[in-house]
Parts: C-alpha cells; structure tokens; sequence
C-alpha cells in the first residue's frame, strides 16, 4: 500500500524554499487571470461592433464569466482544502487557458469582417455618384435582407465568446481561495502579511498590463495580415472600427496555460516555515501521528466532511453585519461592475476618443493609485491596531467622501459634434426628437438614399451627415481615406458657402474642449480611486472580523458566491439593456438587419440621457448601499458598548479575552 503522503523538513527546490516557488507561482497565476479579466473587459466594446449585437448581449457575455465561476466556487471554498490544492489550480489554469483560446476561435470562423460603408469595391477603388436615382445598380446593404443573405454563417459566433468566457471563470475559480489557504497553511504568522501582499501586488500589475494589452491591439485592424491597411477607410477613432481583439485574448490563453506548469510539480503539504529539523531528528512519535492524520483524512467521507454546512450556513445567515455587508457589497459590486465593463463606450461616445486610447487612459488613471490606496489602507490598518467598529467607520466615512466627490463628473462633458437628421435638423437647428424619417429632407429625398446605412462624412460646416448620400453630395474625388465628396447639397442648405460644399470621411471632431474636459474626468476618476481603495481594507476587516475563525473559510466563499450572482451576472445585463434604449443611430448587418449601435443620445443638443444614465444610475445603487452601512454601525456600536460594559465587571483573564475579541 502506498505511503501516505507527508511534509518533508526541508521543503526545497535549487536553494529556495517550496513555498517561496508556490508564492511566485501563484503571484504569475494571478497576474495572469487578472490580466485576462482587465483585458475582455476592454474589449467588449470590440467584440459588440465585429459581430454586430446589441449591449444587452454584450452584458450577457460579461456576465457568463461569473455563472462560470458561480458553478465552482462554493465546492472549491469548502472542500478545495481537502485535496491537493497545487494539482487544482493547475487545472484551473489550464481550463482558463482553454477557455481563452475559445473565445478567439470565431474570429478565425468569421471570416473579413465588413465595414459598413458605401464606398463602392470596384476598380481604382472609386466611390459611387451616390445621389443619384441608379445608385441600387451598387451592392449597398438592402431594406429587406434576402433568403440567401439570412443563411449566411457567422451572426451566431459570439455564443463561442460567451461559451469561452464561462470556461474562463470555471478555471479561474480555484486559484485565489485554494492559493491564499495553502500559504495561510506553511508560511510563518509574520511573514503571510508579505504574502498577500505579494499577492495583492500581482492583482494591479495583471489588470495594468491587459489594459496595456488591450490598448494596443485595439489599435490594430482586426483583419490583421489579411487586409491591406491602404484597403480601410475608416479611422480608429470611427464607429465601426474593431481592433484585433481576437490576438491579446491569444497571448492570455499563452500565459495562463505557462503559469499552471509549477503547480503540477508542487506537493499537497509543506513543512511549517521556522521547522527546519532534520527528517532524522523528528520522533518517531511525530512521524507516526502524521501518518494516523493522514490515513484518518483518507477514510473521510463526503458525507462527513459535508456534515457542518448546514450549520455553518444557519449561522452565517444568523449574523446580521454579515448579512448586511453582503447588502452592501451586492449594491456596490453593482455599481462598480456596470462603470467598469461600459466605460471604454463612454468615453467613446462622450469625448469622441477612440477605443486603444479610452483604454489606456483607463489603465493608467486607475490603476497604480488603487494599489497605493490599498497599500496604505492596510498600513493604517495594521500601525494603529484598530478594532472592527473602528474599521467600519473609516470604510463608511471615506466611502461616503469619495461618493460626494463623484458626482462632480455630471459637470465633466462636452459635446460631440452634431449630425444632421439626428440631434440637428439639415438647417443646422438643434431637434430634440429622432425618428427615421427625419433623417430625409427635401435637399436629398430624391437621391434615393438607404436609411439603414452609417456611413458618417463631415460637412465643410462642421456638421456630420450619416452617408454621403444623405449629405446629398453627387459626385468624388480621391481614393481610400481620402476621398473627397462635392456637390452636397445637404452642406450648403445650412447656410455654408456655395463655393465649397465638400464633404470628407468620418465625423467630424467635437468641441475643442472635449480633451479638457476629458482629463477633468479622469482626474476625477483618479482621485476617487484613490480614496475608495483607501475604504477597502478597513471594509474588508469588517467582513472577516465578523466570523468566527472557524467560519472565515466559508464565509468569504459564501460572499462572493452572493456577490457573483446578485451583482456580477445580472448589472452588465441590465446597465447594456438601459444603454440600448438611448441608441440614435443603430448599424445595418450584412443581410440588412439591425446590428450594433452606432450613436448614442450624448449630446448636450439633445438629452445627455448617456451621460444621466452612466452615472445616474450608479449614483442610485451606491447612494441605496449606505443604509446597510449605517446599520452595521449601529449594530457595532451597541455591541461595542455591552462588550465594554462586560469588560468593566469581568476578573482580568477574561478583560484579556474581550479586548482580544474586539481586535
């Protein structure tokens, strides 16, 4: 019969310590999946315009990623201890892996992806006499999409994506609770702050690099080596633009995959740091009793390592500032997780960037002052030795601070540039309603224009037609990005000179403070960053202080299983459902059907309902979080006083005890 196995006194590996190799495996590990989820967070936006869907599916595959997780996390947070936690989050890496290279199998199916747009592929690259009674002789995108059209493969492929990204959260699931419990496990008491630490460290850098990532190959034209650049019309900062977004989630699936290799070769158990005796120098007593251990956990049924469940779970549901800090962390997760997986749109939208630079910017505002913020949250936390009420009212206070300071971003806007049939009419005055028909004017309802297309020019009078045709121009000059069109009609009736009724590709920029006002924002951004992360750690306390130690195990995998399935699934549904609702201007699918949006209601001719409803709603969730915040501090103030007044007519043992529990 083989061996049980057991820790070894000298646990190492060429001069290092085993658990420093897991540490630095397991700090790869996490920049890695963190790396990815940074990563498809930016490129949702990319992903939404190369197949042509809607926010509301956006928001669905966002989403898959915790159903992936949520199908896990309660096994791996009770029972992931009683195996061989190395061997699981090597497994885990390797399906993450898998399920990277999932969500970037469409694009190979795919095929080129088609720009919408009515420049005409016939020879010298010319462009149509687009207003003109004959321009259906040109394969422009119909009214009604034919039979043969609706066969055509390719718009159901962004299931795989969906698909990837539940593998994605299924392999992700073991890394973190069975990682932090193995080192809880072998590392000494004062080094497993350094530890998590470390840990805490990798989980910035990984985000920072996959926006990094993101930003660069959103860059880059997602036909990638198959199209020459001369070929594309359209800018990066364009409507229709889609990055390479298929080639970041490729390099992800890479390291991921490299990172699990360590833990394979790692044991189930180390030797406690600090026991440095030789194998030789252990009592036999020893030896034997680790061995009774061993066969003992063996023989353990399921039935017997699942009989406190029930228990545990009546006892956590018993505890109301854990209950309520579930409240808190669903309606701030929410917030939270709708901001960050619709800002790139945002920022797109709003302050007409384009998606490689919203992301960036993103990464870099962000980012680094949350590590600080946590950084010196936990510092605080551990020079002045504060006890949990303590805690709860730094977390609530600082909170409160940084969601004060939020809602100086409603001041924080400019206007993009109008566009004529949309939020001004083709006189040049500001319209307050939309409908497709508005969209003609007696300057181009004889030139027979499609209303589906989008296909944006910019007038000489710094008005944005939807098409050439709808511009009313009649006739061209140039090739590829820069064509010229003449003649529009549209151009003059709002009062332009005559003399130079031209027209180019793409919209036309916005307001010149719009760079401004978007470094205002980010700013912003920046600063309540950076105060909120400092809230974090005292937040955090506040959860683990409230268990039993026998509890916290299972307590933090019960919190985010809630965390995952009241917020985490449904808020980027629901925030791209509400974002659907306010498009302007929906894109035209090969076969002729309804696509991707391609504008939203942000301009300040209009409603702003974008800017109202990315921050409104939002503002809602986290405003809604602060009673059960102010619950759990009347709570703990009504306890903090009767465990003081205990305190006062206790012997002194037991003062040691109650001052012990109020740490």
């Amino acid at each position: 019969m083989k061996e049980a196995e057991k820790p070894h006194a000298v646990d190492k590996f060429c001069c290092i310590s085993k658990l420093k190799v897991f540490l630095l495996a397991l700090s790869l590990a996490f920049g890695g999946k963190t790396m990815s989820g940074a990563y498809m967070n930016s490129m949702y936006t990319q992903i939404e315009k190369q197949f042509n869907i809607p926010a509301l599916l956006v928001g669905i595959i966002n989403g898959s990623f915790e159903i992936g997780n949520l199908l896990l996390i309660a096994f791996v947070s009770y029972f992931g201890a009683k195996l061989h936690r190395p061997r699981i989050i090597a497994l885990g890496c390797t399906i993450l892996s898998f399920g990277c290279l999932l969500i970037s199998l469409p694009h190979f199916l795919f095929g080129r992806y088609h720009i919408e747009s009515s420049i005409s592929p016939q020879e010298n690259f010319s462009v149509m006499p687009l207003c003109l009674v004959n321009q259906s002789l040109f394969s422009l995108p119909t009214e009604e999409p034919s039979t043969e059209c609706e066969k055509e493969p390719g718009s159901l492929l962004w299931i795989f994506v969906m698909v990837g990204n539940i593998v994605r959260g299924i392999g992700e699931t073991p890394v973190m609770p069975l990682g932090i419990s193995y080192l809880e496990d072998f590392a000494k008491v004062e080094n497993s702050p350094f530890y998590l630490g470390c840990l805490h460290t990798a989980t910035v850098i990984g985000p920072f690099l996959g926006f990094l990532l993101a930003s660069f190959c959103a860059e880059l034209f997602v036909d990638l080596g198959s199209v020459d650049a001369d070929d594309i019309t359209i800018t990066a900062t364009d409507a229709r633009w889609v990055g390479a977004w298929w080639l970041g989630i490729l390099i992800c699936a890479s390291l991921n995959l490299l990172t699990g290799i360590p833990f394979w070769f790692l044991p189930k158990t180390l030797m406690k740091e600090g026991e440095n005796k030789e194998p030789e120098e252990m009592s036999k007593k020893s030896v034997a009793l680790l061995q009774e251990n061993d066969k003992n956990e063996a023989k353990q049924t399921m039935y017997e390592i699942a009989k406190d469940f029930i228990p545990f779970l009546r006892a956590l549901f018993h505890n109301p500032v854990y209950m309520l800090f579930i409240c808190v962390t669903v309606l701030q997760f929410s917030a939270f997780n709708g901001v960050v997986s619709f800002m790139p749109k945002y920022l797109e939208q709003q302050f007409g960037k384009s998606a490689s630079d919203a992301i960036f910017l993103i990464g870099v505002y962000n980012l680094p002052v949350i590590c600080i913020g946590y950084f010196f949250g936990g510092l605080f936390m551990k020079k002045f030795k504060i006890n949990i009420y303590q805690a709860a009212n730094i977390a609530f206070w600082v909170s409160l601070l940084e969601y004060l300071l939020y809602f100086a971003a409603y001041w924080t806007v400019c206007d993009t540039s109008p566009v004529a049939g949309l939020t001004v009419s083709y006189e040049g005055i500001e319209q307050i309603s939309y409908a497709e028909n508005t969209l003609l004017a007696g300057y181009n309802r004889d030139c027979d224009c499609s209303l589906k297309i989008w296909d944006p020019v910019c007038g000489k009078n710094g008005i944005t037609y939807v098409s050439p045709c709808l511009a009313g121009c009649k006739a061209s000059r140039g090739t590829g990005k820069n064509v010229v069109f003449e003649n529009c009609t549209c151009v003059a009736a709002s009062g332009f000179s005559s003399q130079n009724v031209s027209a180019i590709l793409g919209q036309c920029d916005g307001e010149e403070n719009c760079d401004m006002m978007l470094h205002y924002f980010l700013i912003l951004s920046l600063v309540c960053s950076f105060i909120f992360s400092l809230a974090a750690m005292p937040g955090y306390m506040v959860l683990i202080r409230s268990l039993k130690p026998e509890e916290k195990s299972f307590g933090v995998g019960i919190h985010g299983l809630a965390s995952r399935v009241f917020a985490g699934i449904p808020s980027p549904i629901y925030f791209g459902a509400l974002i659907d609702t306010i498009c302007l201007k929906w894109g035209t699918m090969t076969c002729g059907g309804e696509g991707a949006c391609r504008m939203y209601d942000c301009h300040i001719q209009i409603t702003l309902y974008f800017r109202w409803l990315y921050l409104g709603l939002p503002a809602i969730l986290r405003g809604v979080s602060y009673i059960p915040s102010a619950l759990i501090l009347l709570i703990l103030k009504k306890k903090l006083k009767s465990e003081s007044q205990v305190l006062l007519n206790a012997p002194v043992e037991m003062q040691d005890k109650v001052q012990d529990a109020l740490k």
